[in-house]
């Protein structure tokens, strides 16, 4: 009876791949109810997929002859399929993701910290690397400005904590008044250590929020750190959107896929009249995505809210999250964990894992 029940499921596709869930190793076992009910298990590869939804309505339809149809989820992220194959400085961390832009004041260093601490709320290991040398801006976001790292052994250092993230910056180590007068090999050699020293255990996501541009610190995490994707930032007017096309271009040269642009500051919804105005425009971020062959992973609106919350050290998906722009956010790092399964689901051997079958009751 069971195996009959994963017949009629075998076909059933994966909505980010379109291959057959069976064969991805998706669905991880059959259990026959008391009642004429039947409850499938369902492994996702991410906790953060926007997909749940459409996979339980799916199963359901597939499954009309039950009088009880219960879908449990579980999750399994996967490890990027170029862990392995080269020199890693954080080995126990499944995928490293990068935030950057072709320009600064784009806002990248909010997405990444709200990326971050959507994927911890949605069940995700997360850590977030501020890896911008020269203007270190996650200490105050993550409400961690002041604080100090500790270390146990003298040897790595413990992250620190917040909002569910682990969390490491140079500003944690700098004082935060002086200007950082830095030439290439000391950038490199400060982003080793914040990579390799730290002790940053089982993680599913690091993101790591890169400097603006297309210096020394993106080449040297190309070369020391199997990297899953970069995300890129934007604006949508015309002289952002160039310097975003550079930062892919870029990526492109050093073998980092993209996987998408990210439209910020999106238009501005007055709080009072209701007015929608396009301030810096609407949209470049989504054709230019079009024009480059890569996903547009979503736009965040104009709010003040979103300043406040980066100001106070309170991200606005944690503090605010019933706001459309925090849903927008938290969506885009739904977005950004699909991608990534996406990549490590398709390397998968076709053919999957065996799903497991258990009996229960009849």
């Amino acid at each position: 009876m069971a195996e009959d029940v994963l017949q009629l499921l075998k076909d059933l596709p994966d909505p980010s791949s379109g291959r057959p869930m069976a064969q991805l190793g998706m669905l991880a076992g059959v259990e026959l109810l008391e009642g004429n009910g039947v409850r499938v298990k369902v492994t996702l590869p991410t906790p953060a997929s926007p997909h749940r939804a459409t996979i339980d309505q799916t199963i359901r339809a597939a499954l009309p002859g039950f009088a009880r149809v219960e879908v449990a989820f579980d999750w399994n992220v996967r490890p990027s399929p170029s862990k392995g194959s080269g020199p890693d400085l954080v080995p126990g961390v499944k995928n490293v993701i990068l935030v950057g832009s072709g320009k600064g004041g784009v806002g990248k260093s909010t997405v990444a910290a709200n990326v971050a601490v959507a994927l911890a709320q949605l069940g995700a290991k997360v850590g977030l690397l501020d890896a911008d040398i020269y203007g270190p801006s996650v200490p105050l976001m993550m409400g961690l400005f002041g604080a100090r790292p500790s270390s146990d052994d003298g040897k790595l250092v413990n992250p620190l904590s917040a909002f569910g993230v682990k969390v490491i910056s140079i500003g944690f180590f700098v004082d935060p008044d002086q200007a950082m007068i830095w030439r290439g090999p000391m950038l490199h050699g400060a982003l080793v250590q914040l990579l390799r020293d730290v002790r940053w255990g089982e993680l599913d996501y690091l993101i790591l929020d890169l400097p603006p541009g297309t210096g020394d610190i993106q080449l040297t995490i190309a070369q020391q750190v199997a990297v899953s994707g970069a995300v890129v930032v934007t604006t949508p007017q015309d002289v952002a959107l160039s310097d975003a096309i550079k930062a892919k271009t870029m990526f492109d040269k050093v073998n980092i896929p993209v996987l998408g642009f990210v439209e910020n500051m999106s238009g501005f919804v007055c709080p009072n009249c209701h007015h929608e105005t396009d301030i810096f425009s609407k949209g470049g971020a989504e054709q230019a995505a079009e024009k480059m062959g890569v996903a547009f992973l979503g736009r965040v609106p104009i709010n003040a809210a979103i300043r406040v919350g980066s100001d106070d050290g309170k991200p606005v998906v944690a503090s605010e999250p019933g706001l459309p722009e925090a849903q927008a956010l938290t969506r885009i790092a739904q977005n950004i964990a699909d991608r990534v399964a996406l990549a490590n689901l398709t390397a998968v051997p076709r053919g999957g894992q065996k799903p497991l079958v258990q009996l229960g009751k009849k």
